[in-house]
């Protein structure tokens, strides 16, 4: 696994350390089981406080790209389980919550495309 951490990207360095673990486990870059290190030796090779990788590894957890077997580590997480679930549900709920609103649907997808364009950058 490797990381870069670019502090004057202006981009948090938990949220650096979170899309680019996210990006290497969805990519396949980091297979499915693979042990992640622990939250303080990440910290330490990447000269950030612990707390940045533990806020980093729950919001990574949360999004399910990975998972804590207690003891015995963090891991990435099988792909698709709880992070398609989630983002199914999401999109679900936007999808009557646009219908409820009234929207027709060429809107509501539009609204859809703004805000993924706004969350990724405007890479297409």
């Amino acid at each position: 696994m490797t990381l870069k951490i670019h502090i004057e990207d202006g981009v948090p360095p938990y949220e650096q350390v979170r899309a680019q673990i996210s990006e290497q486990a969805r990519s396949g870059a980091l297979p499915v089981g693979y042990r992640l290190p622990t939250v303080r030796g990440l910290a330490e090779s990447l000269g950030l406080a612990a707390n940045t990788v533990a806020k980093a590894y729950r919001a990574l957890e949360a999004d399910g790209v990975i998972e804590t077997r207690g003891r015995n580590g963090t891991f990435v997480a099988a792909a698709g389980s709880a992070a398609e679930r989630q983002l199914a549900s999401a999109a679900q709920s936007y999808a009557e919550r646009a219908r409820r609103l009234g929207l027709a649907q060429a809107d509501a997808l539009a609204a859809v495309r703004d805000a993924l364009r706004a969350a990724y950058g405007a890479r297409e």
